[in-house]
């Protein structure tokens, strides 16, 4: 009894630690937001801003236009969730009910596709969406995200669809129930955690985005909230910290609030998944 409290109690310190080490940033990075200049410039940093202040709030909002920003963060975001997951629940569904060769290949080649880095696909991708005259828009950058998020949302949907019985397909084969028929209206709603917890996965990656959202927009109208807030850095690398931890503060706060919100869909979605997998 005694070594499994131990290792109980063990347990507990570590997840602690391991907690206390997530929130870190996010807790600097509010204090940072909320103290004076004067308070940043001190050589003894304090947790807890001695005058809390909203100066630089005012000056975030003042300097760049977040709230633009944000907007076309959602749009590509939201956007790129939405048809990833239109596209992925049907292939998913089609890998894991054929295991033939050629899916099997196909769920090996999504895996491998994940370690390629940006820079490899970036030219390709310019070169088509500059074909497509969609170079400097949100339908790009967003048909770019639905391209990136479709190897995950694939791979962990098709998961999920091998957790659904084939006992209930049959039934409603039975009843005369096509393939789609029964994709729609009988194994779809059996799968809406796993579709919750892809397509939040999917917006959460597209709305922090930044290297793709760089190198395809320069319109400074079209530009998502992470390329605005690397204008708070001037161009000799010296930030403006008050109003940058501000707004990265605001930045961060949409995706926290979501994952909070649904945060037992996406759970029971990731590590069903991921099991059967």
């Amino acid at each position: 009894m005694r070594a499994n409290s131990r290792t109980r109690a063990g347990q507990y310190v570590a997840l602690l630690a391991y907690l206390v080490f997530l929130a870190f940033p996010f807790l600097w990075l509010l204090s940072t937001a909320f103290k004076s200049p004067r308070e940043l410039g001190s050589p003894h940093p304090t947790w807890i801003p001695r005058h809390p202040t909203l100066d630089n709030f005012r000056q975030a909002f003042d300097e760049q236009p977040l709230l633009h920003a944000a907007l076309n963060s959602l749009l590509a975001a939201a956007g790129a969730a939405v048809v990833a997951v239109l596209i992925a629940t049907p292939l998913a569904y089609v890998v894991a009910r054929r295991r033939t060769a050629l899916t099997r290949a196909a769920t090996g080649w999504v895996v491998v596709s994940q370690a390629f880095p940006l820079v490899l696909v970036i030219i390709p991708l310019f070169l088509v969406l500059k074909n497509l005259r969609l170079i400097d828009s949100l339908a790009g950058l967003t048909l770019v995200y639905v391209v990136w998020a479709l190897p995950f949302a694939l791979w962990m949907l098709a998961g999920y669809v091998r957790a659904v019985p084939t006992e209930v397909e049959e039934a409603a084969a039975v009843d005369g129930a096509g393939r789609v028929r029964t994709l729609v209206l009988v194994v779809a709603p059996l799968l809406a955690p796993g579709i919750t917890a892809t397509a939040l996965f999917a917006f959460v990656t597209a709305w922090n985005e930044f290297f793709f959202a760089l190198v395809l927009l320069k319109t400074p109208e079209r530009q998502t909230l992470p390329v605005v807030l690397t204008h708070f850095i001037g161009a000799e690398g010296v930030a403006d910290l008050g109003p940058l931890a501000a707004a990265a503060f605001l930045a961060t706060v949409p995706s926290l609030v979501v994952f909070a919100l649904i945060q037992r869909r996406i759970t029971g979605g990731m590590l069903t998944g991921a099991v059967k997998n």
